[in-house]
């Protein structure tokens, strides 16, 4: 591959610009995927190349959805990228459409991180309100914010300061999302960093679900926790003991698999055999790191499970004081690289949203018809034809100490030839 400093001896000021761009988290110029290829493909492409990569939807493209006013302007105010979608599903003779508003939000964190810690938890909030006031203004059931959305991501420092963020499931960030979530009869998806005091100060990976009432309905700990680079969490929380709850809300069945348990297909099964219309997935990932997965494992859950997913991912590239290494041999550093946001939709049907920008704040919208799920059920009967009986079978065998796997070998494999 060419470094930088022979791209630029051929092309001069564009490989400037080219530079420029990679440093903010553009692609070349633009915020996502989606915006470069209408920006750079005849329309006709554009349709037949948005069709291949983002599917349709009971056979159409997405439909948008014309926002309030309100909604709007706090978008072009503050700087966040809004964006809103409708997901149908066909027309039942038994059952009514059973519509639900769904609202992801993406953003950067607020203050430096050598910024004293209270500051920089509330310039989070303050940040945040009114992204969740845009949402509560477009008419948004249900609201999920990114992992640990309270806080810079710290975890892969090591440094024990960040525990300070910490806080319990009644803490400060569930106090201050109770209030609009009362205000806008909105559920509100809060993953934070717990500290269980009832168990020894124990810190957690966890999503607090908020009700539309203010209440809380209950929490749900990261199941799996990443030790890839970078990204060793274990520093400061283990896996977590809460299982695969289903919170029925008044909106719908939701789930939450937080952030590095996307990459386990058992776990993103089982939130489906609990019943799950909708699975959040709260995230922080960075490009060199996990791109490329990210518009693929969401979208093969939605659509393996028969349910929505919104995957969430936070923006930005986050400097810490201290520079950290990653146990790779690698220079030590003091950031993780850019957190490229992308936030979107998947649905049941394999059709899934655009994605929100790689480096900006957004809000992400979506209409999302419930009975699709069921639809997809009955059209590709994934349930009815798993052989759950066998899987079990293979897990309570491998699970023993002297498991063999089911292996098979030619006869004539090794035998020497005459």
């Amino acid at each position: 591959m060419e470094t930088a400093q022979e791209i630029q001896a051929d092309n001069g000021e564009e490989v400037k610009e080219e530079t420029k761009a990679l440093k903010d988290g553009s692609i070349c110029g633009h915020e996502s995927l989606h915006s470069l290829l209408s920006a750079n493909l005849k329309p006709e492409l554009f349709q037949e190349v948005s069709r291949l990569l983002i599917g349709l939807n009971c056979g159409k493209a997405l439909d948008t959805i014309d926002l309030p006013e309100s909604t709007k302007s706090l978008s072009s105010g503050h700087n966040f990228d809004l964006q809103a979608f409708c997901f149908r599903a066909d027309k039942e003779l038994l059952r009514a459409p059973r519509v639900v508003r769904v609202g992801l939000i993406q953003n950067s964190i607020a203050l430096p991180t050598t910024a004293p810690l209270l500051d920089q938890k509330r310039a989070i909030f303050e940040k945040l309100k009114p992204i969740i006031e845009a949402a509560g203004a477009s008419g948004v059931n249900i609201l999920c914010l990114q992992e640990a959305w309270m806080m810079p991501f710290a975890f892969c420092t090591r440094e024990k300061r960040w525990c300070e963020f910490a806080e319990p499931v009644d803490g400060e960030s569930t106090q201050f999302l109770q209030g609009l979530a009362l205000k806008y009869n909105m559920v509100i998806i809060s993953p934070i960093l717990e500290r269980d005091v009832n168990h020894g100060e124990t810190l957690w990976n966890t999503a607090v679900i908020i009700g539309n009432h203010g209440n809380i309905i209950g929490k749900h700990r990261k199941n799996h926790i990443p030790r890839v680079g970078d990204f060793n969490e274990s520093s400061y929380y283990m896996e977590g003991n809460t299982g695969h709850p289903i919170f029925e809300t008044g909106y719908g069945k939701i789930a939450v698999n937080i952030c590095y348990g996307r990459h386990h297909p058992l776990n993103w099964l089982a939130f489906g055999l609990n019943g799950a219309e909708i699975v959040f997935n709260p995230s922080a990932t960075v490009g060199e790191l996990s791109e490329p997965m990210w518009p693929i494992e969401a979208r093969n859950a939605a659509i393996a499970n028969s349910y929505f997913v919104g995957s969430i991912n936070r923006v930005g590239t986050e400097i810490f004081p201290n520079p950290f290494t990653s146990g790779d041999g690698k220079p030590q550093h003091a950031d993780f690289g850019h957190f490229y946001g992308s936030s979107h939709f998947s649905a049941p049907d394999a059709s899934c949203t655009p994605s929100l920008s790689r480096n900006r704040d957004g809000l992400l919208i979506s209409d999302m018809d419930l009975n699709l799920c069921r639809q997809l059920k009955d059209k590709w009967g994934f349930r009815m034809t798993s052989r759950y009986e066998l899987y079990a079978e293979l897990l309570a065998h491998y699970l023993k100490p002297d498991f063999e796997p089911q292996l098979i070998s030619d006869p004539l494999l090794h035998k020497k030839s005459l």
